[in-house]
């Protein structure tokens, strides 16, 4: 299978399976001399593991990662980062009925078209179990872009038809409710709303909105490596994401250009924005103010009412899944979306470091 290598520089590589023995990531281009630990690492694992809300699949992992290379006394050597979180709560048996039919809004049916074999047990490659390798590798990027004082934060804007209002925004309440709004009125709503749909056998899109603050000016290679198109690549390499918008995404093809610009000014002897309708990227590079984008993920494919679909022979049949599976996606991937930003980003910062003869003067002179 190509394409489970993400970047140039600093690069993952994600391997295993969601019923396989373990999973896991390997990470090169990490510098040398960063503290990294365990526990740093397992503080981002903890936010998108099973089990901890009524919304979530009542699958129990723990999610223990362990660092197996690339780490000494606490410290990254420079090596590649090699890390592994082990599967312990399988419930193969679940999916003995899926074995030759093909789940409506999975990837079973181009899985087996494509390779003549797949792993039916959760999905397999495709599961979003996958993401464990991309939070992992996410908190690495994490951490180092924080030394550099970039700040990356995400959360659900909108569950079904209930959408945060900016005026009751507190970011800190994300902690304080099961579906990481920062509106503590909207997420109530929003939990009524997943219980309607629970109790249906239904599930629910969602939209995550990731605000980067602190960038410099200038990441981005202004072509075919823009810096929004690579964050869409990222962001769209998630599964059940659907769409990406940056700034005022989709509203832009309905604005005028008088309003869509963004006016500069200078405020303190800075260069500053009156406006951010581009989402501080503007020629596919950072302009130094605020990054938004919103990822939208769509209904969980997984219910449990009954769906018409073909088999292997080309049969029509009916099935109802089984197992244990999220009501809505949005949630547990608030972190994962965070983490491709961090990789996406941090990437480029990398390559951004020869785009002129005084950044390598800085480090070679």
């Amino acid at each position: 299978m190509a394409g489970s290598i993400y970047g140039n520089i600093f690069k993952i590589s994600t391997w295993g399976e969601s019923h396989g023995k373990a999973l896991g990531v390997t990470i090169d281009g990490c510098p040398a001399g960063l503290e990294l630990s365990e526990e740093y690492i397992q503080s981002f694992l903890n936010r998108r593991k099973p089990g901890q809300n009524k919304y979530q699949t009542p699958r129990k992992e723990s999610d223990r990662v362990e660092i197996l290379s690339g780490v000494f006394e606490g410290v990254t050597t420079g090596t590649p980062i090699s890390l592994i979180v082990y599967n312990q709560d399988q419930h193969s048996k679940d999916y003995g009925n899926l074995a030759e039919c093909y789940r409506p809004g999975h990837a079973d049916y181009c899985f087996d078209k494509k390779y003549g074999i797949r792993d039916y047990r959760g999905g397999g490659r495709s599961s979003g179990r996958e993401t464990i390798g991309r939070v992992a590798a996410g908190a690495i990027a994490t951490k180092i872009l924080n030394e550099l004082g970039i700040e990356i934060k995400a959360y659900v804007k909108s569950i079904g038809p209930h959408v945060i209002n900016y005026n009751n925004f507190n970011f800190d309440s994300i902690a304080n409710n099961s579906v990481s709004m920062p509106d503590e009125e909207c997420a109530k709503k929003a939990e009524k709303y997943l219980d309607s749909l629970i109790n249906s056998n239904d599930s629910t899109g969602s939209c995550v909105e990731c605000i980067i603050n602190n960038m410099p000016i200038g990441i981005g290679e202004p072509v075919f490596n823009k810096l929004d198109a690579m964050l869409s690549h990222g962001i769209m390499s998630i599964g059940a994401v659907k769409a990406i918008e940056i700034g005022d995404g989709v509203n832009a093809s309905t604005s005028v250009g008088s309003i869509n610009n963004d006016p500069f000014r200078i405020k303190d002897d800075k260069v500053i924005k009156t406006t951010n309708h581009a989402g501080g990227i503007l020629g596919g590079m950072s302009d130094g103010s605020q990054i938004v984008l919103r990822a939208h993920f769509k209904p969980t494919p997984s219910i449990f009412s009954p769906q018409d679909t073909i088999d292997k022979y080309n049969n029509e049949v009916n099935i109802s899944i089984r197992g244990r599976h999220d009501p809505i996606i949005g949630p547990r991937a608030v972190v994962v979306v965070e983490s491709m930003c961090a990789i996406t980003i941090l990437d480029l910062l990398m390559l951004n470091a020869n785009s002129k003869m005084d950044n390598l003067a800085k480090i070679y002179k």
